[in-house]
């Protein structure tokens, strides 16, 4: 039997996982248009000329964890009656995830003080572009962290998706296949850095 407990924590699932995606790819777009790997000094020339987008896109990062932390609580909510143990695996493992990933703001944050350490980018010195190097590869690299822990606790919930029978099973076997496999895939990126760049 579904409650009406369940039944509005359905419709806050489905509303933030349209609203956390809309919030994370606009994160991930000025990041992706800022951000220059491996190349310091466009990469602190685009952040010091576009500092209020780059700080947006760290807003909208944040938003976007306080709506996913809302969203597993949701997914807590109405998949608790199928198992109430594996439940909370699920929960545990996209806490992890949330965690790692808010802690990933401060590496741009302090991305953005190194660039901001100079008038121009084009006084900077060879140590603080490096310093800005290091803190985009660890900021990618916290990502996979982050994307481990979303993975196996996608792929838990969707197990948990196809005990319930909530949705076709073909859907949610699909989902901890997909999970399982990002999952993986963020591990062997962390093992072989090599594999990130044949995305």
């Amino acid at each position: 039997m579904i409650d009406n407990s369940q039944r509005v924590a359905a419709k806050v699932v489905g509303f933030l996982y349209l609203f956390t995606n809309a919030t994370a790819i606009f994160a991930f777009s000025v990041r992706g248009k800022l951000i220059v790997a491996r190349h310091a000094a466009q990469t602190a020339t685009n952040i010091v000329g576009s500092e209020r987008l780059f700080r947006m896109a760290i807003a909208a990062e944040l938003i976007t964890v306080v709506g996913v932390l809302v969203l597993v609580w949701g997914l807590y909510v109405i998949l608790r009656p199928v198992d109430k143990n594996v439940v909370w695996l699920a929960a545990f493992f996209r806490l992890g995830e949330n965690f790692v990933l808010a802690f990933a703001t401060l590496l741009e944050l302090a991305t953005l003080a190194l660039v901001k350490g100079a008038a121009s980018p084009g006084t900077f010195a060879t140590p603080s572009l490096e310093l800005v190097n290091t803190a985009v590869r660890v900021y990618g690299d916290t990502f996979n962290i982050g994307f481990v822990f979303l993975g196996f606790g996608s792929a838990v919930f969707s197990y948990l998706w196809w005990k319930s029978r909530y949705i076709p099973r073909l859907l949610a076997g699909w989902g901890v296949f997909a999970s399982l496999i990002m999952a993986l895939m963020s591990l062997a990126i962390i093992v072989l850095p090599a594999l990130a760049k044949l995305g």
